[in-house]
C-alpha cells in the first residue's frame, strides 16, 4: 500500500476508536499478549514487538512499490540529472602544448620574406613565412627588426629622433622593460645600446612560447654589404650555433612582463652548454613571445658586423634572417635532418569533466522511429522483445529548461542492455 493511501484509509477513521484496515488484528493480539503476560514489562515488550512486525511488513510493502515504479521509469527515461557531487569535476586546469608553425609543426626549415611589403616597413621589420608568399599556404610565422637605442644603424632620413632603429628599441623597451628601465640589460655584455628582435606571431603562441622548447640555429655571417639587403655571405657548418633559454637550471626572473630568461647556447636535447658557465646571448620574454639577442654578443660570436653608424641605412634585421635561414642548409649531425627553428607553444585549459552513469534497466529502449513498426508502435526486432538492445552514439548536455547546449559524440556506436552498465566521460574545454 502506497503511504498516501495509508494516510487516506487512517482519515476516514472515527476520531476515537477508530483503527487503521492494516492493523485491525493489532487489538485482539495485544489482548491476547496481556491475558498471557505475567507482568507489566512482559505485556508492554510483547506489544511492541507485534507492532514493529506489522510496521516492518508495511515498509517492505512501500519499498517493494518504489523500486517497481523506479524501474518503469527507468525503462522509459530521457533525461538523467546529474549529481553534482558525484557526477561533475570542475575547474580542471592542465597544460596543454603544441608546435608553433603552421599545421602544428615543430620545427621550422624553409623561410621567406615577401615583396608585398614596402621599402619604408622593410626598414622596420620583416615578416618571415615558411612557404613561397605566393602559395595559398604561406603565413608569416616570425617577424626580425633590429633596435638601436640612439637610433644609429639605420637612415633618419635628417629626422635625429625618428629613426626606425630608434622606433623598436623604444618600442620593446616600453613593452618589455620596467619603466625606469632605458636599456637592454643582459648577462653578455651587460647594458647594451642596440638588440636584435624575434618577435613570433601572436596566435602562434598561444598564452605563452613553452618555455624549455624553442631551438633557434644560427650560422655565422663570413661577409655583409653596409646595406645588409644586399650581398649577407654565409660560414660553414662549423659556424653554427644553436640558441635556448636557461629555464632547465634556471627559474628566471618574474618582472612586470612575466617570466624572463636568459638565451644561452645550447640544445633542447642536451640542455645549456657548458653550464657552469654558459654563453649568454639575450634574453626571452615567453609571455610576449619575443626574443631580445644581444647585439654586441652576436657580433663577437657571429662575426654580425652591426652597422652602427648614425643615419646610416644598415637594415642589420636582415642579416639575423641569412644566419637563420641559412642554417638550414647544413645537416644537424645530432638528428641527421637539416637545422631547424624549433618552438612550441603554450597553453592552460580548464576544464569540466561530466559523468554519465547508464546503470543496467536504464536506456535499453530508444525513441528512433526505426525502433519500431507497425500502428501499434510494436518493436521490430521480434529478439529484442524480451532482451531490449540499444546502440548509444551520442550524449546530450542540457540545462534545467531541457534545452540543448552541448553535444557529445563517441567514437563508436556503444552497445547498451539490461546485462550491461556504461560509463561515458564527457570532457568540456573553456
Amino acid at each position: 500500500m502506497k503511504m498516501n493511501n495509508f494516510i487516506e484509509k487512517l482519515k476516514q477513521q472515527p476520531r476515537i476508536g477508530g483503527v487503521p484496515r492494516n492493523l485491525a488484528n493489532v487489538g485482539t493480539q495485544v489482548t491476547q499478549a496481556v491475558q498471557a503476560a505475567t507482568t507489566p514489562a512482559a505485556s508492554t515488550q510483547i506489544i511492541n514487538e507485534q507492532v514493529q512486525q506489522l510496521a516492518q511488513q508495511l515498509a517492505n510493502q512501500m519499498v517493494a512499490e518504489m523500486q517497481q515504479s523506479q524501474i518503469l521509469a527507468r525503462n522509459g527515461r530521457t533525461y538523467t540529472k546529474f549529481d553534482l557531487v558525484n557526477d561533475v569535476i570542475a575547474n580542471q586546469i592542465e597544460t596543454v602544448t603544441a608546435g608553433v608553425w603552421s599545421d602544428n609543426a615543430a620545427s621550422l626549415t624553409t623561410y621567406f620574406t615577401s615583396s608585398i611589403e614596402t621599402t619604408a616597413q622593410r626598414k622596420y621589420y620583416i615578416d618571415v613565412y615558411q612557404a613561397n608568399p605566393s602559395s595559398s599556404t604561406a603565413a608569416v610565422q616570425f617577424a626580425l627588426a633590429f633596435g638601436h637605442a640612439l637610433g644609429s644603424g639605420s637612415d633618419s632620413q635628417g629626422q635625429l629622433n625618428d629613426s626606425p632603429s630608434k622606433a623598436i628599441y623604444s618600442q620593446y623597451r616600453q613593452l618589455l622593460l620596467n619603466p625606469s628601465d632605458t636599456r637592454f640589460t643582459t648577462a653578455g655584455s651587460g647594458s647594451t645600446d642596440y638588440v636584435y628582435v624575434v618577435n613570433f606571431k601572436r596566435n602562434r603562441i598561444k598564452e605563452s612560447l613553452d618555455p624549455g622548447n624553442w631551438e633557434m640555429p644560427l650560422i655565422g655571417i663570413s661577409s655583409r654589404t653596409t646595406n645588409a639587403t644586399g650581398s649577407v655571405v654565409t660560414g660553414s657548418s662549423s659556424t653554427i650555433i644553436k640558441l635556448i633559454d636557461d629555464s632547465s637550471i634556471t627559474t628566471g626572473t618574474t618582472t612586470t612582463s612575466g617570466k624572463v630568461y636568459n638565451i644561452v647556447s645550447g640544445s633542447i636535447n642536451s640542455g645549456v652548454s657548458n653550464p657552469a658557465a654558459p654563453t649568454y646571448y639575450g634574453l626571452a620574454y615567453p609571455d610576449y613571445g619575443t626574443l631580445i639577442l644581444d647585439g654586441k654578443m652576436l657580433d663577437q660570436q657571429l662575426g654580425f658586423a652591426t652597422v652602427t653608424g648614425s643615419s646610416v641605412e644598415g637594415n642589420n634585421h636582415f642579416v639575423l634572417f641569412r644566419s637563420i635561414s641559412g642554417s638550414s642548409f647544413f645537416t644537424d649531425p645530432s638528428t641527421a635532418d637539416p637545422y631547424g627553428f624549433q618552438a612550441r607553444n603554450s597553453e592552460k585549459i580548464t576544464s569540466t569533466h561530466y559523468f554519465v552513469r547508464i546503470k543496467n534497466a536504464e536506456y535499453n529502449f530508444s525513441n528512433n522511429p526505426s525502433y519500431v513498426t507497425g500502428s501499434v508502435g510494436q518493436i521490430a526486432q521480434s529478439t529484442f522483445i524480451s532482451d531490449p538492445k540499444t546502440y548509444i552514439t551520442t550524449v546530450g548536455l542540457y540545462n534545467d529548461n531541457q534545452e540543448l547546449l552541448a553535444v557529445a559524440k563517441l567514437s563508436k556506436p556503444l552497445l547498451k542492455s539490461f546485462q550491461r552498465e556504461a560509463l561515458v566521460r564527457i570532457k568540456l574545454d573553456f
